[in-house]
């Protein structure tokens, strides 16, 4: 078996990649993220995690107010060495521009994020770190429990520069921040 050579486009620069790299290199794979200056190339998504941000999203858009829009698996730049794709965002609405690929931490109120088998160490460690550092105030962790749905909900606490968690949610997510949300986790059985 030949090794297949590797793309010049793929080997880092001595500084690391930066941000504004990932809108230029060419055949970059979809979602592609920068974490560290460093390239992540995600697995394609199982069917659980397809499903999961339908139920979220749909959720979150039923009652999201005037101020606020829901969007999936866009960028947020946290830096120049930092460019992670949250699978959902709720962003200012006059942050959005239907042109845009990225955010700014500052326009995000909420970041999700559902663990897969391959980005369990980056979604449960290394991106609420880079999130709580950018100031994002409310973080979503969505564990899957024998294909049910589990959503770890977390505050910003700028006291302590981390998150705090304010509760655990199995069968029914009810929350008042960043907006009332009420989600029926169940309703995975139907989509």
């Amino acid at each position: 078996m030949c090794a297949q050579p590797v793309p010049d486009w793929l080997i880092p620069p001595s500084r690391g990649f930066r941000a504004e790299d990932l809108d230029t290199l060419p055949d970059l794979p979809p979602h592609t993220e920068l974490i560290d200056g460093s390239l992540v190339l995600v697995s394609p998504p199982l069917g659980f995690h397809s499903v999961v941000l339908d139920l979220l999203t749909l959720g979150l858009r039923h009652t999201i107010p005037s101020h606020y829009r829901v969007r999936r698996e866009m960028t947020v730049t946290l830096g120049p060495r930092q460019h992670p794709e949250p699978d959902i965002l709720v962003v200012a609405t006059h942050a959005v521009d239907n042109r845009q690929s990225t955010f700014s931490p500052e326009a995000v109120a909420l970041a999700v994020e559902v663990v897969s088998p391959e980005s369990t160490e980056r979604d449960r460690y290394r991106k609420p770190q880079l999130y709580v550092q950018a100031g994002i105030p409310h973080f979503w962790r969505v564990e899957n429990n024998d294909d049910a749905p589990v959503v770890h909900v977390h505050e910003l606490d700028v006291a302590k520069a981390c998150y705090v968690s304010t509760g655990i949610h199995h069968d029914r997510l009810k929350v008042e921040r960043p907006y009332p949300v009420d989600i029926d986790l169940t309703e995975i059985d139907r989509l």
